[in-house]
């Protein structure tokens, strides 16, 4: 994203406008008053979020939220049992993929021609103890789900991305993680799972029985069986105080381990680095409280209205006066402004919030990297360098921090690590896809040179080699597929690349 202004006052910034465009009148006059209206009411307003279908709505074709490049399988199957899940990989000898909530973005969840299943029917409450605070689940439903279940309860998932949308299990196939202070990877909440070999035989897997295949599926993006069921350790809901702060680059991460990692009332955490310098940490932490709430609700409602959001993503990165207004009605606010929900509030915020109006034209993409303690401000200061020098789209990186997995075989984050989650926006279509791979894979070895780690749910951009000289867990994992997948059923485009053979 080229710099820009980030204070123009009213007139300064609708004069950038009227020359942004000076070649289509209708639409100019169009961006001024749309403009014009923001800047005086600081009222935002967007169309509401369409989903492009593929041309005569053929449920094969398989695609993700990235809508860049769909896969034609051979057939999906939507299987609401666990038999019925091994009914279909015993009868059938085709490649199979899985997909849930397909959040993924660069064809983890699908192969060409392949028996598709889709995990969403799957979504049945198996077993809940509120008393020692455990959870089993079908792998197809969803975090949010799952807190509508637990939150009368009193009791909040202990481990879980920053948003509610995504299937469990899709959750388990990349580890995921969230803002969690002092937790980690998901595995470190995981007692046990269920999965389904290409037989049909139904195993369950915990750190007590085959171990070595437990930890290899967590984060195996799908490659080893189909994960059906999993259990859960919980955690207490509370209420929480958010706390927003100013910190200088530099002195981020003893602050932070200062401030928050050694607080025990320190429950979410994440920095936000903004265009285009990406050098300023807005820090955001929640910390457990008895305060009055601001907000009564105990989880964020299904279908709301995020016109506001969403307009306020396109006018940061699309008018030149969007550094201004997200100072203005986003950071200006958050760090105004106090804030007291319940923690299952927080943890249930919906992706729909940050969607486009449409991915016909350009699409939102998220990249993420795993860095050491010791070289993050390096590879900060690098990593903005090449965001600018490249005009990278950028709207923001948000940092979380982990602590070592030494659990998962192709674990990211074997060492304690920043995490650098880039959100940034580029044209629809493989020309701009192809541009961004380019830089995308500097930007891998930068994190490499740092002796870090690309997260691997997104485009699948890098080499064989930066995927192997990263996760040095796949050859053992490559020689685990063998032993329980010998006829390599269990595909997608991300194990075709990186396991070819």
């Amino acid at each position: 994203m080229s710099a820009r202004d980030p204070r123009p006052n009213d007139e300064a910034a609708c004069a950038a406008w009227r020359a942004h465009d000076p070649q289509d009148r209708d639409i100019d006059r169009a961006r001024r008053r749309v403009l014009q209206g923001l800047l005086a009411s600081g009222t935002l307003a967007a169309t509401a979020c369409t989903r492009e279908q593929h041309a005569g709505g053929d449920e094969r074709w398989i695609d993700d939220i990235s809508r860049i490049d769909a896969i034609r399988a051979g057939s999906v199957l939507r299987p609401t049992s666990v038999a019925a899940v091994a009914q279909a990989l015993a009868r059938s000898r085709d490649a199979v993929s899985i997909g849930g909530a397909r959040c993924s973005m660069g064809g983890q969840i699908g192969c060409d021609g392949s028996l598709h299943l889709d995990m969403r029917g799957l979504n049945r409450l198996v077993a809940l103890d509120p008393v020692r605070r455990r959870v089993r689940v079908q792998a197809g439903m969803s975090w949010r789900d799952l807190q509508g279940w637990i939150d009368p309860h009193g009791l909040a998932v202990a481990i879980m991305q920053s948003y509610g949308n995504f299937s469990i299990g899709g959750s388990i196939s990349v580890n995921c993680h969230g803002r969690y202070v002092g937790k980690g990877s998901l595995i470190h909440s995981l007692r046990a799972l269920q999965l389904v070999d290409g037989e049909g035989r139904v195993h369950e897997l915990s750190r007590e029985h085959r171990p070595e295949l437990f930890r290899a599926v967590v984060g195996g993006y799908g490659g080893l069986g189909v994960v059906s069921e999993a259990e859960f350790d919980l955690s207490a809901n509370h209420r929480i105080a958010r706390r927003a702060e100013r910190v200088a680059l530099d002195e981020y991460p003893a602050w932070f381990a200062e401030r928050v990692l050694a607080d025990p009332a320190s429950v979410l955490h994440n920095a936000d680095l903004l265009p285009p310098r990406f050098d300023a940490p807005v820090a955001v932490t929640w910390t457990r409280c008895e305060e009055p709430l601001t907000r009564g609700e105990r989880l964020v409602p299904r279908n709301g209205d995020y016109r506001r959001d969403r307009k306020l993503i396109w006018s940061a990165s699309e008018l030149p006066a969007g550094p201004w207004l997200r100072e203005r009605f986003s950071v200006e606010e958050l760090l105004r402004e106090r804030e007291v929900v319940w923690r299952n509030r927080e943890a249930s915020l919906d992706i729909a919030s940050l969607e486009p109006s449409t991915r016909r034209y350009s699409t939102y993409l998220l990249q993420e990297y795993f860095i050491p303690v010791p070289a993050f401000d390096a590879f900060a200061r690098a990593m903005g360098k090449l965001l600018r020098d490249h005009e990278v789209h950028a709207l923001n990186v948000s940092i979380r921090h982990a602590p070592p997995d030494t659990q998962s075989l192709l674990s990211w984050s074997p060492t304690e690590v920043f995490s650098f989650v880039l959100y940034h926006k580029q044209r629809s279509g493989q020309r701009a896809d192809a541009v961004a791979g380019q830089w995308t894979r500097r930007l891998i070895d930068i994190a490499l040179d740092h002796g870090g780690r690309h997260y691997l749910p997104y485009r699948l951009h890098a080499t064989r080699e930066q995927f192997l000289r990263g996760y040095p867990g796949a050859e053992e994992f490559a020689a685990l597929k063998q032993a329980v997948d010998p006829h390599k059923r269990f595909r997608n485009r991300m194990w075709d690349k990186y396991l070819p053979g």
